[in-house]
């Protein structure tokens, strides 16, 4: 015959109830993540749009000043 050991108390009794929050946890960084995935790969469902930029990035000619010549020597 057999010996037959029923932990069914303590901390592992019962199935691993502590194991809940971690699972939990786990599955709602994959929720985000899956989130993440569409609107990184997908677009995130918005419509592409005709976009008309019009930038003028013209700017005024800046010199730099004249170097003064040295004294002479002496």
């Amino acid at each position: 015959m057999s010996d037959q050991s029923n932990n069914t108390g303590g901390n592992n009794g019962g199935g691993g109830g502590g194991n809940a929050g971690l699972a939990f946890i786990v599955g709602g960084v994959v929720v985000v993540l899956a989130i993440i995935a569409y609107f990184v790969f997908a677009g995130g469902g918005m419509g592409t749009q005709d976009k008309n930029i019009d930038v003028d990035v013209d700017m005024p000619e800046v010199s730099a000043p004249d170097v003064p010549t040295p004294a002479p020597a002496e």
